[in-house]
């Protein structure tokens, strides 16, 4: 194996690693390092004390370890948008792969102080992990949080994947299932001790709030809004899927339903408890693509589906916009498509009734995803060659915000960046991935900016 800096080097900065970590036990690419000595002498060079410089061991093209709360600089770059002139903040411009949560959960921690992320960047250069416990290479993304004051990041999840991390609603944890355990995390508290300095072991911040039967494997999930159960599915006999839900006060697991197709988007009413919305999974146009799955105080079930579709109507990116409304977006990419409206939908779960048709993009292939504001007066949608417009719901007029996000595509198949973009608690910030600068960045650009 080669080796591409000396022992000395990497002596000195498992040192600086240490004492910006305030002592606590480390894990780099999966295996702990613990009792370091934290009595490392600053480091003087030629007569020169560098120990003043810690932070440049954090900065974005060192990454590549895997250390639980560690903190970045901030990397944030404001651009200027050519066409627009709307200032556009990259939060993220390293070399390494950074994405946004997916748009159908939350992204800013309950008080709105942090975004939450994920990246590559514990791993060298966006390489493989290779973990103590069996060898085996695996390609590992941990979570990060980005103040909304400074930009500063902060390594909020480690080791083996826990896959999707779900943001509370109402408190600054977050919630992961590792091994069928549903763990929470106070991220409160790891965010404030890491600011200090103070970073302890992973488990001083976890807890396990529910136990999953071993004989099911949680595939898509979603936290209900009362931060009490986790709906998720599990892949079925026959391509069937069932959908459950476990609870944390009992530690119940309970089956829901079962339908006959491939579930995804599992996302939950950020404003009604018991309400939760996903699709039908196929990779492509679904016969019937959205459901929504409610169980009330009672225990009884109802799924049903909600906005009834044309065989030649292509439905795609459906989110909840406030209570009792959802948007989504009805593809017109291609010229079979376009015998039907298409474009974003404002629609009505409770009266089953289209509200608003927002309109389509001029671009080729038109919108792509939506995002709304809860107050329905608002909504954000992206095109393919990755332009982002803010369009008011009452009037249905399109304001370009910025431009250039998946430069030279204009397909939804191309590798570049997905938008998924998320408006702020606030409606202050739209938040998206971007192809601008890396293959995959996050950025935010304001819904109202002044002068537009």
């Amino acid at each position: 194996m080669q080796i591409s800096c000396s022992t000395l080097q990497i002596a000195k900065r498992l040192k600086l690693l240490f004492l910006t970590s305030g002592g606590a036990g480390m894990v780099i690419a999966g295996v702990s390092i613990l009792g370091l000595s934290s009595t490392a002498s600053a480091q003087v060079v030629e007569g020169i004390d560098y120990s003043d410089r810690a932070h440049v061991d954090k900065t974005f093209d060192m990454a590549g370890t895997d250390i639980f709360g560690q903190r970045f600089p901030s990397e944030s770059l404001i651009i200027t948008d050519p066409v627009t002139g709307v200032k556009v903040t990259a939060l993220t411009t390293s070399r390494h792969s950074s994405s946004k949560i997916y748009q159908d959960h939350p992204n800013w921690t309950a008080d709105g102080k942090y975004i939450v992320f994920s990246s590559n960047r514990n791993t060298a250069a966006g390489g493989n992990v290779t973990f103590a416990s069996d060898k085996t290479p695996q390609r590992v993304r941990q979570y990060y949080a980005i103040s909304m004051d400074n930009h500063e990041i902060v390594q909020v999840t480690t080791g083996r994947s826990g896959g999707d991390l779900l943001l509370g609603h109402k408190r600054n944890v977050a919630f992961q299932i590792r091994d069928n355990q549903v763990v929470e995390v106070n991220l409160e508290k790891l965010l404030a001790d890491s600011k200090q300095g103070k970073v302890k072991h992973p488990t001083n911040y976890e807890k396990v709030v529910a136990t999953i039967p071993d004989e099911l494997k949680p595939g898509g999930m979603c936290l209900d809004v009362s931060e009490k159960r986790i709906f998720f599915s599990t892949r079925a006999d026959n391509d069937h899927s069932a959908i459950y839900s476990v609870d944390f006060d009992s530690n119940k697991t309970t089956k829901l339903v079962e339908v006959p197709f491939r579930t995804g988007h599992f996302q939950a009413n950020p404003f009604v408890s018991g309400e939760m919305m996903y699709c039908w999974e196929t990779g492509g146009d679904a016969p019937q693509r959205m459901w929504v799955l409610s169980v009330d105080k009672k225990g009884k079930v109802t799924n049903r589906p909600v906005y009834k579709e044309k065989a030649d109507e292509w439905v795609t990116h459906e989110i909840f916009a406030g209570p009792d409304h959802i948007m989504f977006n009805i593809m017109g990419h291609i010229d079979r498509l376009r015998k039907n409206p298409t474009g974003i939908v404002l629609f009505n779960i409770r009266t089953n009734e289209v509200v608003k048709r927002l309109g389509q993009a001029k671009e080729l292939g038109g919108y792509w995803h939506a995002a709304g504001t809860k107050n329905l007066k608002w909504a954000v949608g992206d095109s393919f060659d990755g332009n982002i417009y803010r369009i008011n719901v009452e009037t249905g007029d399109a304001t370009l915000l910025t431009t250039g996000h998946r430069p030279n595509t204009k397909s939804p198949f191309s590798s570049q960046a997905h938008a998924h973009q998320s408006i702020s608690p606030d409606g202050k910030w739209v938040l998206f991935n971007s192809s601008m600068l890396t293959d995959s960045d996050i950025m935010m650009v304001p819904l109202h900016p002044e002068g537009l």
